[in-house]
């Protein structure tokens, strides 16, 4: 199986068409079955022996609750199941109900208060309304929650909270990942995250073609030194560096130098003699910025970090007409705040959402959806950046990265982000590739630098950064049926 199709991320929506194709070859009760087994499993794993309570919704998430309360039963803890409302007679719920044949109990407050643990199989990652009214009071009661599938409240498609939504200790889901597993704020209430293989066939899985992953090492292949290798073949990042903020283009070049470009140039015209005292490695030079064009080897350029609206304006129209793999940030996302059809011949851009709101307005509730549009709206890569940064394609792919720590909102690791990517575009890596492996590098550089890094010392990570994404690409498949998330970490 190809690695990144392991990692896939569906939406609700794509998730039932998905069992609707699996229910032709695998009895929907079968599923089920493997669902409400994994849950228990899970909670055996975690938990000591305590009294459960089930909270069932009447529809299939109910029924894997249901499923649950049996192995639990079985395996000597006290459980009860209180029902927001009976399944469907002729469902596979209603089976799985008629096959727990312990406690019934209210769906009340005062059920979940005498309760040590609360299993929430309400409703799942296709709720289209938000939760309000006794559901709400009553899931706000639970002291110690897991989820099925999502906390009920949960928009699974958008990661939006819809009236209110329990936190859980754990969530349990299936398949593959949903996009809400990955973002925020549902990520907060997910607690320790789990994804269970239930026997979903694999045929229909490859009828169904994802168009969203999890970004992690599997996802892409970094570039390989072979002895051949030169500074050329590894690629130069040639970075626009303008006369007001020198430590942003000094950031971006320190990226691109750790990421492994072969050579890293500064454009920096009648500013030259304000960078020649830095990294003995970079080349500063003053010459015209179309002089510096006719370098057919300098294909990429990054134009942006450390750039007022001016500078931008007398570079970036050329490096277009010129045809260069461009990625534009900071300075130039300013630059075209409000018209964005001027970024058009860029190759990627990563704004953080203050910049994405001045360039598209701000995101919609479907963050997903929102860069998605940018993306093709450009005809470039767009990496919003944030807790849980999102790499869009053009073409409608996306890659959802949760490989990162808070520590990395200072100033100036975005200009390193951009040396990152750049380096990788430089070494001939596919721009939406590139985009997303520099995501995961610099977020596993920021995690390795210490609880308080300056954005200064993420490029002396970046070595070993790459080393940890060739042995993560080397093990992942090894055992791909459960993968686990620390509850809270982005």
């Amino acid at each position: 199986m190809p690695a990144a199709f392991s990692l896939a991320v569906y939406t609700p929506a794509e998730m039932d068409e998905i069992d609707r194709q699996a229910a032709k070859i695998t009895p929907v009760a079968t599923l089920m079955e493997a669902a409400g087994w994994a849950v228990a499993r899970a909670i055996k794993q975690r938990f000591k022996p305590c009294r459960v309570l089930v909270l069932g919704g009447p529809g299939n998430n109910g029924g894997d609750g249901y499923v649950a309360a049996r192995y639990l039963q079985q395996a000597g803890w006290p459980v009860s199941v209180a029902a927001l409302a009976a399944p469907n007679p002729t469902g596979p719920a209603a089976q799985a109900a008629a096959r727990f044949a312990g406690v019934h109990v209210p769906f009340s407050v005062a059920e979940v208060q005498r309760a040590d643990l609360v299993i929430d199989a309400v409703f799942g990652a296709g709720l289209s309304r938000p939760v309000g009214g006794q559901v709400a009071d009553v899931l706000a009661a639970a002291r110690r929650v897991v989820a099925v599938d999502v906390p009920t409240g949960i928009d699974g498609a958008t990661g939006q909270v819809r009236g209110m939504a329990p936190k859980a200790e754990l969530t349990v889901t299936f398949v593959r990942f949903k996009p809400a597993h990955l973002l925020y704020p549902a990520r907060e209430s997910m607690g320790a995250l789990v994804l269970a293989d239930i026997g979903m066939p694999q045929s229909v899985l490859r009828q169904c073609p994802a168009q969203m992953w999890h970004n992690v090492p599997s996802l892409w292949c970094l570039p390989v030194l072979t002895p051949e290798s030169h500074k050329y073949t590894r690629g130069v990042v040639s970075i626009c560096a303008g006369g007001v903020m020198p430590g942003a283009a000094r950031l971006c070049a320190g990226g691109a130098r750790g990421a492994g470009a072969g050579l890293v140039r500064l454009a920096a015209g009648q500013a030259a003699p304000a960078y020649r005292l830095g990294a003995p490695g970079l080349v500063v030079d003053d010459a015209p910025l179309e002089d510096l064009l006719e370098d057919s080897r300098r294909k990429v350029w990054v134009c942006g970090p450390g750039l007022t609206e001016e500078e931008v304006e007398a570079a970036l129209p050329a490096l277009v007409a010129a045809k260069r793999t461009i990625l534009a940030d900071a300075g130039a996302l300013s630059a075209y705040a409000g018209r964005p059809e001027g970024l058009r011949g860029v190759s990627v851009i990563t704004p953080h959402v203050g910049e994405f709101t001045k360039l598209f307005g701000a995101p919609t509730p479907d963050p997903v959806a929102a860069v998605r549009a940018a993306a093709r709206l450009l005809g470039a890569v767009v990496v919003l950046k944030g807790a849980t940064t999102l790499i869009a394609a053009p073409d409608g792919r996306v890659a959802l990265n949760t490989h990162a720590t808070p520590a990395l909102g200072t100033a100036g690791s975005g200009d390193t982000l951009a040396g990152i990517i750049a380096a990788l575009l430089a070494a001939g890596m596919p721009q939406w590739d590139a985009a997303a492996a520099g995501v995961w590098l610099h977020g596993e550089a920021g995690l390795q630098a210490g609880a308080w890094p300056l954005a200064e010392d993420l490029e002396e990570f970046l070595g070993a950064a790459r080393v940890k994404a060739t042995q993560a690409q080397n093990i992942f498949m090894k055992d791909n049926a459960i993968s686990i998330l620390p509850g809270g970490s982005h």
